[in-house]
């Protein structure tokens, strides 16, 4: 985790802490805000932290500095120490089930002595919750499915966070002398968005050597495998997934090891590679002898071989393609960042036009935009095309109210240059009453862009009730992209519907739904994940040119 992620995590558990000790509330505020003005920063952080002027940061007092240059230099802080050390070990699990909060783990572990995952689930069971005031039946029944939830994932992580722990591993051993090489594999190779195991091929000066140094690291191995022709260690570490090593002290075979655990079962079973002996062949000679073009790692899934041949071909799709930065966030709704400050890191980032789409009015739960607002940040936007190197277009992303209406008259819409409609409410629909909701919104004529199509959160809300293929339909039908969200916990469109909405001729957008300056960054996943259905560059509305995004915008 970077140190500004790290931070942020740690000044909030320290205030859900300080908050369940019944500490006073001005303390627990300012932690919290604390954590907030740490968004606000942006990446240079440390950079703040070192020449020492994060002192002079309003809002950062000498007991937030304490503990964020106690952190900085060792990973903890006394404060957070002395919290974990007079609160039972269990409220930090209570702490991830959503909908619970601090106020309401206090009553539990008060009136009913809760401090453990398995003390709540047994008094659900014991239908114990149920009558405490402020929970009900319905709350009881939807801590037992959260509670079922967190003890399927426990060893599961976002891409996001795969990718950090397994740089984690790289940078460790890359300082052994005893190997000469390490690649990722499996699952994260190719892009999954929710990894359980990570995968590593090493090439190594010999065996007994690694083990040695292996056994003086906190990432000790324990042996699953002592035969030495097919070397393969399991780490017994402090990250949540489990962690394969397959060695080898053959580069040839290092070659071989990485394709055969990289593809997904299904893809090297039908590849027949499974029943092939590739000793010492190089991935590219595998499919060469098999007779097919080499395929990129995002795309060895059993998808692959269902899609018709022609949206077989590589993704091509890179980030130095894009020349639109869409929906993002600002401090005008629920954002960190001012809009100036959000169009400043997009040129940064070379983007050539973006599309600001703050919440609309409906979403009051993240300060939406109503009419009246909308008007002035016209006004704003104005100002900001005059003296910035960029073309700003002002977009809304827009409530899909229950009926498929947006939450603005469609005389009132024709004031936004681009609309994401999405749904934010109401995800309890029959998958007939929401997939009729989201076309009814597909078919106003103002709507550009369908967002975060499923509404999923991945490994924490599953997705609504909906019949993708006759929103991807509707789509192609009435010239409206579909979202590829890029945000880590959505990932939404579902990558395995890419090849039926490319097929269909759909076009995708591919937005961090960014509410921050970094944010912004998280588009890398969004094409990671695109890559895995071979999507290709002009299939992507942000990669157009100004006046080939204008004329989709126009419908042309």
């Amino acid at each position: 985790m970077n140190l500004r992620k790290g931070l942020i995590k740690h000044l909030n558990l320290i205030a859900d802490l300080l908050e369940f000790n019944s500490a006073n509330k001005f303390k627990v505020n300012a932690f919290r805000n604390g954590a907030n003005i740490l968004r606000r920063l942006g990446p240079d952080i440390e950079i703040k932290i070192k020449n020492g002027t994060i002192r002079d940061i309003k809002g950062i007092g000498k007991g937030l500095q304490t503990v964020i240059y106690e952190f900085y230099h060792s990973g903890n802080s006394t404060e957070l120490s002395e919290l974990l050390e007079k609160t039972p070990h269990g409220i930090l699990e209570l702490l991830n089930i959503r909908g619970l909060g601090t106020s309401k783990i206090k009553l539990l572990n008060k009136e009913l002595n809760i401090s453990n995952i398995k003390g709540l689930e047994q008094a659900c069971s014991n239908n114990s919750i149920a009558s405490l005031k402020g929970f009900g039946e319905k709350t009881q029944e939807k801590i037992l499915t959260e509670i079922k939830r967190i003890k399927e994932n426990r060893s599961k992580v976002l891409l996001s966070e795969a990718l950090e722990i397994a740089n984690e591993i790289k940078s460790s051993f890359n300082n052994f002398d005893s190997v000469l090489k390490i690649k990722i594999s499996g699952d994260l190779r190719r892009r999954v968005e929710i990894i359980s195991k990570l995968e590593f091929v090493l090439l190594v000066k010999s065996y007994a050597d690694f083990e040695n140094e292996i056994k003086d690291n906190r990432l000790y191995a324990k042996e699953l495998d002592h035969d030495t022709s097919s070397k393969i260690l399991k780490l017994q570490t402090e990250y949540k997934p489990k962690i394969l090593l397959y060695l080898t002290t053959n580069e040839n075979e290092f070659e071989t090891i990485l394709f055969k655990s990289t593809g997904s079962e299904e893809f090297i079973q039908h590849l027949g590679a499974d029943k092939s002996n590739y000793s010492n062949s190089p991935e590219s000679k595998v499919f060469e002898e098999q007779g097919i073009p080499y395929v990129i790692p995002e795309m060895r899934e059993k998808e692959y071989y269902r899609a018709p041949d022609k949206f077989r071909g590589n993704s091509n799709l890179e980030i130095n393609q894009f020349k639109g930065l869409l929906h993002f966030h600002t401090d005008w709704s629920d954002g960190i960042n001012t809009l100036s400050e959000m169009i400043d890191a997009a040129i940064s980032r070379g983007f050539l036009y973006a599309a600001v789409c703050d919440h609309s009015k409906s979403a009051f739960y993240a300060n939406g935009l109503n009419e009246e607002r909308v008007l002035k940040q016209k006004e704003e936007i104005d100002k900001l095309n005059k003296v910035k190197n960029i073309k700003i277009y002002q977009g809304i992303e827009s409530d899909i109210l229950r009926d498929g209406k947006l939450d603005y008259d469609n005389d009132f819409l024709d004031n936004f240059d681009f609309i994401v409609a999405s749904v934010h409410s109401q995800f309890n629909l029959t998958e007939e009453e929401m997939t009729k909701r989201v076309i009814r919104a597909i078919e106003n004529p103002h709507t550009n862009l369908i967002g975060h199509p499923t509404g999923r959160l991945l490994l924490r809300r599953d997705p609504y009730s909906i019949n993708l293929n006759k929103v991807i339909d509707a789509c192609t039908q009435n010239n409206v992209a579909i979202e590829i969200n890029a945000n880590p916990n959505r990932l939404d469109l579902d990558w395995r519907m890419i090849y039926y909405a490319r097929e269909k001729g759909c076009k995708f957008a591919i937005n961090p739904d960014a509410h921050s300056v970094d944010g912004i960054d998280d588009i890398k996943y969004g094409i990671m994940i695109a890559r895995k259905g071979g999507i290709q560059k002009d299939e992507v509305i942000n990669t157009y040119e100004i006046n080939e995004f204008e004329n989709f915008l126009n419908k042309n």
